[in-house]
């Protein structure tokens, strides 16, 4: 599977929706900080195996991964409690960072699902005329209400948590684009099809003596 690639360890992309943020709006009705900031982990935390994500939501080919691939993967390993998944943000721009925050500022249950109805719906939120009230309405469905949403793109602590998350995979995982998956901590190698991540998976399984 192709990548979208990070040039020059800065966001590209569009100019949008985090122009909204001016840092100076107390969080209201958030999660709290060690759910909202947290690492985001589906799966058993017993899982003998550990698949790490880092993606980014405005990224076609991550979105195609979700829709495709993963939801294989998450019925046959994650869960059957064979493997654990970590998501990490590495947002590709702005836009990116924006679903990030709202999807963290989705209650602990609803993150996942909000992560997919971003993916699901990419397309359409990614390229509105006004992506913020696009964003917004998404929010809506995981019950997240419009003064919680403003509260939480104007997050600071927030921001900054992702922002840390996308130069942590640049620094010390070396990641250069999105989606890119490890086993473990080691990197997949290769297009992410459904077939191979079967095959890695288990490998490592067999290992693991599982």
């Amino acid at each position: 599977m192709p990548k979208h690639i990070v040039k020059s360890g800065k966001t590209i992309g569009i100019a949008v929706v985090l122009a909204l943020i001016a840092f100076t709006a107390r969080a209201q009705n958030l999660p709290p900080k060690d759910i909202m900031l947290g690492e985001k982990v589906m799966g058993r935390a017993d899982a003998p195996v550990t698949l790490i994500e880092y993606a980014s939501l405005t990224c076609s080919h991550c979105a195609a991964l979700h829709t495709g691939a993963l939801v294989q993967i998450k019925k046959e390993y994650i869960d059957t409690g064979k493997v654990r998944l970590i998501y990490r943000d590495f947002p590709l721009d702005q836009l990116a960072e924006a679903g990030s925050m709202l999807a963290r500022c989705a209650a602990k249950e609803r993150y996942f699902p909000m992560i997919e109805i971003l993916y699901r719906s990419q397309s359409n939120w990614a390229r509105a005329a006004n992506p913020a009230a696009a964003l917004a309405q998404l929010g809506r469905l995981a019950g997240i209400s419009q003064k919680t949403f403003d509260a939480c793109l104007t997050n600071r602590e927030l921001y900054d948590s992702i922002i840390k998350s996308r130069t942590t995979g640049t620094n010390k995982w070396k990641v250069e684009g999105t989606p890119t998956m490890f086993l473990n901590d080691r990197i997949i190698e290769g297009e992410l099809t459904a077939a191979r991540l079967r095959k890695v998976l288990d490998n490592a399984i067999a290992k693991a003596g599982k």
